[in-house]
């Protein structure tokens, strides 16, 4: 007999794609303002993608647009389907030819690891080398932005899904605080969509402990009910990617709904496009894609794009699911 993937995790994994891209999207309405600015612009909340002001940042992309987050999530995905498997190299290929398409939006630390001579033929080295050069204090978020795709592939092999997510990381990101914090996110979305599991605290710090010490104060921050508490605005830290985590982990352990979560996500401002496409992957998987209300699937400008994509995917994940279990 033939095993196939489950309609209960098909959809879980649905919701990790329109999460990320979801999240994105509506998130960019608020990315780089603090909260005063959010609630001048917004004293109703941000809800719809039509509201998202049209100011110097935001008019570069069109409305329901996702940004360079969900850009380098999708060329992780094409990798994946060119190679039926995870391969650094191949990613590295499509991340480069997405960066000479001169996207916007790109962030500071993949730009220098992308302009590095020979990249695409050694990017780990290209990454320590960039690492290296801010002394080991690189951080940013640029790899658990685009990273949750991991936690759908091979999501039954969870030694896998770790193998997967550390590769494509440090791709440009070398830092471990980077391969951690995406390390916890692709195993939580792996246990939510293989059995339905959500990952207690003491987990998710045994995980963080294994890559550096710092990431569990980020784990501890998100267990306060008080979003505020994360300060997702400060100007000094807001694409740091302990915060990030922060934000997606707050939304696994208090959101009530996928759009609750979002909502209270992007209404913090800060990188908000990032934090919510990681909020969004994760309560995806949580909820599941049937739970995302359909004005946000509909108003996405590359709805018919998104959902090409997914079902390719899928047919050559249904096809090492296969061969694997």
């Amino acid at each position: 007999m033939i095993k196939k993937i489950s309609n209960y995790q098909l959809n879980r994994i649905k919701g990790v794609f329109y999460g990320q891209a979801i999240g994105d999207a509506l998130g960019l309405g608020t990315e780089f303002l603090n909260k005063g600015e959010v609630a001048q612009h917004y004293p109703s909340g941000l809800t719809d993608y039509t509201q998202i002001i049209q100011d110097k940042h935001r008019i570069r992309w069109s409305i329901g647009d996702w940004t360079d987050d969900t850009d380098q999530f999708l060329c992780i995905c094409n990798a994946i389907m060119r190679a039926k498997a995870v391969d650094e190299f191949i990613f590295a290929e499509e991340l480069f030819k997405w960066f000479k398409g001169n996207p916007m939006g790109i962030g500071k630390t993949v730009y220098k690891v992308l302009s590095i001579p020979q990249f695409a033929l050694f990017p780990h080295k290209a990454a320590e080398i960039y690492w290296k050069i801010s002394k080991g204090k690189n951080a940013s978020n640029g790899a658990i932005m685009r990273t949750s795709i991991l936690g759908t592939f091979t999501f039954w092999d969870y030694d896998k899904v770790i193998q997967h997510t550390e590769k494509i990381a440090r791709v440009t990101h070398w830092d471990n605080r980077c391969v951690g914090s995406s390390v916890i996110i692709t195993l939580i979305i792996a246990h939510l969509i293989y059995e339905s599991k959500v990952l207690g605290i003491d987990e998710i710090n045994s995980i963080g402990e294994k890559y550096d010490s710092r990431i569990n104060e980020y784990v501890a921050l998100a267990l306060n009910k008080q979003i505020e508490s994360l300060n997702l605005d400060e100007p000094n830290s807001i694409g740091y990617t302990l915060k990030a985590l922060s934000a997606g982990l707050w939304a696994y352990f208090n959101a009530n709904s996928f759009e609750e979560g979002i909502l209270k996500i992007i209404q913090e401002g800060g990188d908000a496009d990032t934090n919510a496409c990681i909020a969004g992957s994760i309560l995806g998987a949580k909820f599941g894609f049937t739970s995302i209300p359909n004005k946000y699937v509909s108003g996405l400008k590359n709805h018919n794009e998104l959902e090409e994509t997914f079902n390719r995917y899928i047919e050559i994940l249904e096809d090492v699911y296969q061969k694997d279990i």
